[in-house]
């Protein structure tokens, strides 16, 4: 197992305590589906279609997407620190106007002011990346994931109870909250990472085509795009085939639903305890092949007609696995690429996931239909950890002739 850092808990002047890092990227993960329970509550109080109400998921995807995007040349350019600070802030605000918002036009605004907070899937990497090698890296990043990966687990159903016992708003206080425990914690014990380099601004935009030429960076993103793309795919076509195909109660879907959440803490657990030891490439290569292995055998099961629940469901935990191995490891290594920007790194890499994802949740909602049973999701998912096989493989080769 790999040694962090050495780092003193509310110190400024040392780099952030690991519980600071997972809590960045925690609150930003729990701000994507807390209030999922409420959606139709909160229809219902702004007087408009559960449809439209769902922009404020769809859209807030979107925007993260951008967010994540801009946020990274921000970061490698006026440091993580005052970035990090000024976005949570945005993000506490915005909460507390959500809650407040006359009519369903401000509340969305307010939504999307809350992407703010997804600086923290980007700075929590590059931070990690700012402290040690490429190999650490993806055994910390591991560690940070697997923490974090608890909130999206418990967020819909901590919603669900505060919905009920004191109405919608009662998530969006609970964001504020933790937004402004975030800026506490922050406030002492973020201590800058990012060490600015000679000839400043200029000479970082002189990396940026190393960056964005570079078939390692853009192999490891893809390796990542498609393997997460296929828990999209999941996301978008699960709820159709647990209801439609198996005649699931809303309930018992639930129950079925966070599977793969179960994979991915393991292999977060497993990627931090051996990426030091196996290497980054290899771990990308083994959480994708898991995926697929996992995909084939559901396939080979379906096509021999055992289509139950317990099946389905029960193979999405290798999606979980696979990611949870993969994911770290290849943010790892996009971000070793050109380690001056890694914040640009980051965000690009993680627009580029959930822009594909959530272009794969919508194909997955198209291909499956009342006749058409499960299969079509599974042959969508096993293609999508196919490609992430190839991507892996490729960057293998890349790194063997040492691409700079």
């Amino acid at each position: 197992m790999s040694s962090f850092p050495k780092t003193r808990f509310l110190d400024r002047t040392t780099p952030p305590h690991i519980a600071t890092l997972i809590l960045m990227a925690g609150i930003g993960a729990l701000s994507l589906n807390v209030f999922l329970p409420s959606l139709p509550t909160m229809a219902e109080h702004f007087g408009v279609e559960y449809a439209l109400m769902q922009l404020s998921v769809s859209a807030y995807l979107a925007t993260t997407a951008l967010v994540q995007v801009a946020i990274g040349p921000f970061s490698d350019r006026y440091g993580r620190r005052p970035v990090m600070i000024g976005t949570v802030v945005i993000f506490t605000i915005a909460s507390v106007g959500a809650v407040y918002a006359p009519n369903f036009t401000v509340f969305l605004i307010f939504r999307l002011l809350q992407t703010a907070i997804a600086t923290g899937f980007v700075i929590s990497r590059a931070v990690v990346r700012d402290m040690v090698p490429q190999d650490q890296a993806a055994s910390m990043i591991g560690y940070v994931t697997m923490g974090m990966s608890i909130v999206p687990m418990m967020g819909p159903a901590v919603g669900g109870v505060l919905d009920e016992a004191f109405g919608w708003q009662a998530s969006f206080w609970m964001l504020a909250g933790g937004g402004l425990l975030l800026l506490i914690l922050l406030y002492f014990d973020q201590g800058e990472t990012f060490i600015k380099r000679e000839g400043g601004f200029a000479a970082q935009v002189r990396e940026y085509p190393k960056l964005l030429t570079s078939q390692r960076f853009w192999g490891y993103c893809l390796a990542a795009a498609f393997a997460s793309g296929a828990f999209f795919a999941y996301l978008g076509g699960a709820p159709f085939v647990g209801t439609e195909v198996f005649a699931m109660e809303p309930a018992e879907l639930g129950l079925y639903f966070g599977s793969p959440a179960i994979g991915y803490l393991i292999g977060n657990g497993l990627s931090g305890r051996y990426s030091v030891r196996v290497g980054v490439n290899r771990m990308v290569l083994i959480g994708a092949l898991l995926t697929v292995a996992g995909m084939s055998t559901l396939m080979l099961l379906d096509l021999a007609g055992f289509s139950y629940p317990l099946v389905f469901f029960g193979f999405m935990i290798c999606i979980g696995l696979g990611n949870g191995i993969l994911l770290p490891n290849a943010n790892a290594g996009m971000l070793s690429v050109r380690p001056a920007l890694a914040g640009s790194a980051a965000g690009l890499g993680g627009a580029f996931m959930i822009g594909g994802g959530a272009a794969l949740s919508v194909i997955a909602g198209f291909v499956l239909g009342p006749d058409t049973g499960a299969r079509p999701l599974i042959i969508l998912m096993l293609l999508t950890t196919l490609a992430s096989v190839v991507c892996a493989l490729w960057v293998m080769r890349r790194a063997s002739v040492v691409e700079a």
